[in-house]
């Protein structure tokens, strides 16, 4: 049985006008965002979208074009732009072009994913370079995960990293009745590293989305069942099992994120929520969790090539009303962005 295989409806990137892409002389520092839009679906029907965003429900192009420009002129604000902008909760590529189009400075690179007769996928626009995109989805049985991972490789003139883009499974059935699906992602995304470091050991890699675990889901649990994050603190809490890492990351909140407690040949990656972030990205029944994630490859944290900044949570007006709570899509009204809060990643050259 094969854990992982390769989809096949992968849309190309689009280069929007050839010729003009935009590429700056020397390039300091890239800022990468990823948010989950919250069920981002255009005018049009296709048969796949949730109740409240078709036509029949009042859902039209007039509402959908309302949202596209105000998610890009809350987009438009920051400052600078961010150069990658990672979104799960999106319908279609053409969304993501309606975008691209929206923002200044030209996002000329774009990719989507999703599986056959999902709702909704995860896509990705860039100013910088894309290339070598893949879909990749774990089989369980005869059931397949919800969600790909889309794989990027992104070119730059400081050196190449890739980019894996996920949207896990939900908790709803239950957090530990769906906990198999997100730690096959997991493998699915370990074998996938192993792989790209086979043949280029010094690339870095940098799994962004929203994972529908926080950083510390393991411990929230009692400790007492695995989960698809596992923090390196915790390895005491798995040695009496004897389980060895196939299906969980390990999350180190040190530079470089080296196990200290696991044995030295872990494959861990550097999780910004341990030390350096505080509260959430996720309100959940008034208790914030920590579900959007850039988790971080060691080879940012080498001195050669790009280098780890910082990340920060974008919990200001728009994104948030006077409570400091997220401001929610609503359909009915048209107001709103997201439940989710952006996350913005800083890189920048050594």
């Amino acid at each position: 049985m094969k854990n992982f295989t390769f989809l096949a409806l992968v849309l190309a990137g689009l280069a929007v006008l050839a010729g003009c892409e935009w590429k700056p002389e020397k390039q300091k520092t890239l800022t990468l965002m990823t948010w989950n839009v919250h069920n981002l679906f255009d005018g049009k029907d296709d048969g796949f979208e949730y109740l409240e965003f078709q036509q029949s429900a009042g859902w039209s192009q007039e509402k959908y074009l309302g949202r596209i420009n105000a998610i890009c002129d809350a987009i438009g604000r920051f400052e600078p732009l961010p150069d990658i902008i990672i979104l799960q909760e999106i319908e279609s590529l053409n969304i993501l072009e309606d975008i691209s189009c929206a923002l200044p400075d030209g996002y000329y690179w774009s990719h989507f994913a999703n599986s056959p007769g999902a709702a909704v996928g995860v896509g990705i626009i860039s100013r910088v370079s894309l290339a070598d995109q893949r879909a990749h989805t774990a089989v369980i049985g005869a059931n397949a995960t919800p969600r790909p991972v889309l794989e990027v490789r992104v070119q730059t003139e400081a050196g190449d990293f890739f980019l894996m883009i996920c949207h896990w499974k939900s908790k709803i059935g239950g957090a530990q009745e769906t906990e198999q699906n997100r730690r096959s992602s997991a493998r699915l995304i370990l074998r996938r590293a192993q792989e790209i470091w086979e043949d280029e050991p010094d690339a870095g890699i940098i799994i962004a989305g929203d994972l529908n675990l926080n950083h510390d889901e393991f411990s929230r649990r009692g400790s007492n069942a695995i989960c698809a994050l596992i923090p390196d603190e915790m390895q005491s809490a798995l040695r009496a099992s004897n389980i060895k890492q196939k299906d969980y990351i390990v999350l180190s909140g040190e530079r470089p994120p080296v196990p200290v407690h696991f044995s030295g040949d872990t494959i861990t990656f550097f999780s910004p929520w341990i030390n350096e972030l505080e509260n959430g990205s996720y309100l959940y029944r008034d208790s914030w969790e920590t579900i959007d994630h850039f988790l971080v490859s060691g080879q940012f944290f080498d001195n050669a090539g790009w280098e780890y900044g910082k990340t920060v949570i974008v919990n200001s007006p728009p994104f948030v009303n006077a409570d400091g709570n997220p401001v929610s899509y609503i359909a009915k009204t048209g107001h709103g962005f997201s439940d989710h809060l952006p996350l913005l990643m800083t890189i920048f050259i050594f």
